[in-house]
């Protein structure tokens, strides 16, 4: 059972060798939100009971910081990586790791709206896939079976 914070919970794993392209392919190739999985991951690590409206505020909450904050920080980083675009190559590297920088802040602060919004942890059996499988329906954006698979076997 995962007695953890979220925040570092969510940190280890993302760390663990193929999370990261895992993750980023459920993001970018399948409309997933990378800290929205995680926060699955965790809810069934630490034995909590979520219900299929807590999952669902979940979800509400993740879009709306999404499409706020975490996006459109995404966004300009990834255009200000591109070649070409205004200004030296230097300044463009040096914005965008700043940029890079407040995604990440942004992905923790919606981990911690996400924390604040769990039950308290507890001894609810559930597995990380079916936790995954239920936050991906709750997100309402399909994600392949195989790669939900795979992440909930990294997450053991």
């Amino acid at each position: 059972m995962i007695r953890t914070a979220l925040w570092p919970q969510a940190l280890e794993l993302y760390g663990r060798p193929g999370a990261e392209t895992l993750l980023l392919t459920l993001q970018d190739a399948h409309g997933q939100c990378v800290p929205f999985l995680l926060w699955a991951v965790w809810l069934a690590g630490s034995g909590r009971r979520v219900d299929a409206a807590t999952l669902a505020r979940g979800a509400d909450l993740a879009r709306a910081w999404q499409a706020t904050a975490i996006g459109p920080l995404r966004d300009l980083r990834r255009d200000l990586k591109g070649p070409g675009g205004a200004g030296p190559a230097a300044a463009r590297e040096r914005l965008r790791q700043g940029v890079k920088a407040l995604e990440l802040e942004a992905e923790r602060m919606l981990l911690q709206m996400l924390d604040e919004l769990s039950p308290a942890p507890g001894d609810a059996e559930i597995s990380a896939r079916d936790m995954l499988e239920r936050a991906v329906a709750a997100w309402g954006v399909a994600a392949p079976l195989d790669l939900l698979d795979l992440l909930a076997d990294l997450a053991v």
